[in-house]
């Protein structure tokens, strides 16, 4: 990935074949009603699925292709997110405990069993 740009942008109706070829590979929603997709080359390799919320954005599932996994897709992907919470006009993002590793290393805090990170 080293040199390459990571192309993020939202998800579309027309995504919907490639996010179920992703999904059934790499595991993850096949169908996410909204989220963020992430190409590299042109090819498929992060699909990150969200909810909207009063004053947050929800991180619901975020898949990275196994063999790129460690070499900061998901990172990208976050700050993204933060960028688009941000036009939103969202303080926070929030994620389930389930990846609190990955997610601590990504600036979320633990708190009352939700993992929260400050927009902005």
């Amino acid at each position: 990935m080293k040199g390459q740009k990571l192309f993020v942008r939202p998800i579309d109706a027309a995504d919907s074949d490639a996010i179920r070829a992703f999904a059934a590979q790499h595991g993850g929603p096949s169908n996410p009603a909204s989220g963020l997709l992430g190409k590299l080359v042109g090819e498929l390799v992060s699909v990150l699925s969200m909810d909207v919320e009063e004053d947050a954005i929800r991180v619901v599932d975020l898949v990275v292709a196994e063999e790129l996994r460690r070499k900061r897709v998901g990172r990208v992907m976050l700050n993204e997110l933060a960028a688009l919470a941000a036009k939103l006009e969202r303080t926070w993002l929030v994620a389930d405990m389930e990846n609190a590793e990955f997610l601590l290393r990504v600036g979320f805090v633990e708190d009352d069993g939700v993992m929260k990170r400050r927009v902005g």
